[in-house]
Formats: C-alpha cells, structure tokens, sequence
C-alpha cells in the first residue's frame, strides 16, 4: 500500500500517468438518479468528451507551436546579439589601431624635433671644437643600439678634461 503504482492503470508498468477510469459503466439513467455528490465523483473519473478531447489536443498543438516560435526567436536574437558582440569588438580593435597609430606620429613628431632642436644647438657653437663637444655629448638621433651611457665617473670625468683642453695640454706627451 502507498506505492507509486497503486494510481496507475493496469498493465502501464510505471511508464505513465495516472489514467482516470471507472469500473463499472453506468448509463445515462442510473447516472441521472444519482445524487449529485455520487454523480460528481463518478464523472470526476469519466474519461473526457469527443469535444473536450479534441480542444485538449487543440491546446496542446498551439502550446507546442508557440514553444517553437519563442525558440526560433531566442535563436534569431542570439544570433543578433553574436553579431552585436563581433561588430563592436571589431569597433574596438579598430580605435585601439588608431590610439596606437597616434602614439606613434606623436613619438616620430617628438624625435623629430628633438634632433631638430640638437642640429640647432650644435651649429650656434661659438667653436667647432665646443659643437664637435656638444655632438658627442648629446647625439641629434639616439643610438638605439647603446642604450644609455657605458663610462663610469672617473672614465667620464678624464674624457671631460680631455675635451676641456683647448691647448692639448693633457694628451700631448712631448718627451724632449
């Protein structure tokens, strides 16, 4: 008692619903002089009429229908939305191209006037010697192949008074 298939009609072996049914069939007068508690119980068990059948398949078929509606729409936005996501990733590829695209005018403009503006300062030189100095200090383009610079402060300093000396005084070694 209480098991599953206790509400299940003969022979469904679990597979299904509950099918309502009544044991015994009455006719349409025994069914009439029932009092209507017994009546109602009976009918509640009665199988549906030809018309309510039919407007039970009816409504199922239309369910069903709306159901492959709303899937066809949901992929159709789907789709719309994959499309959405491409074209505004393609968007943003494209501004991040042309950010770049700045960054790099901007940086030639910038070491274009910077060799400009060394150009200028070595030809004011008062002397050759002092624009060949400054040349060699402060290159009008940057080597891109020596990063920074490789002499340590004594190296640096000795180079300083070398280039200092205008009369030659530190490099000339007369022996005499």
């Amino acid at each position: 008692m209480g098991d599953k298939g206790d509400n299940e009609a003969p022979g469904s072996a679990g597979r299904g619903k509950f099918k309502h049914q009544n044991r015994k069939k009455l006719t349409a007068k025994e069914l009439s002089q029932m009092n209507p508690t017994q009546r109602s119980k009976y009918l509640a068990y009665e199988g549906a009429t030809k018309q309510a059948a039919e407007g039970i398949e009816n409504s199922k078929k239309r369910v069903l229908e709306q159901k492959k509606m709303d899937l066809m729409s949901s992929k159709k936005a789907a789709e719309v939305d994959v499309e959405k996501e491409k074209h505004s990733q393609l968007i943003g590829q494209l501004k991040a191209a042309e950010a770049r695209n700045r960054l790099r005018v901007m940086r030639l403009r910038y070491q274009n006037n910077r060799a400009q503006e060394v150009k200028h300062l070595i030809s004011c030189q008062p002397t050759a010697i002092k624009a060949v100095r400054l040349q060699a200090m402060v290159p009008p383009v940057p080597d891109r192949y020596s990063p920074g610079d490789e002499l340590d402060k004594l190296q640096r300093t000795r180079v300083e008074t070398i280039l200092e000396d205008e009369r030659g005084l530190t490099i000339n070694r007369d022996i005499s």
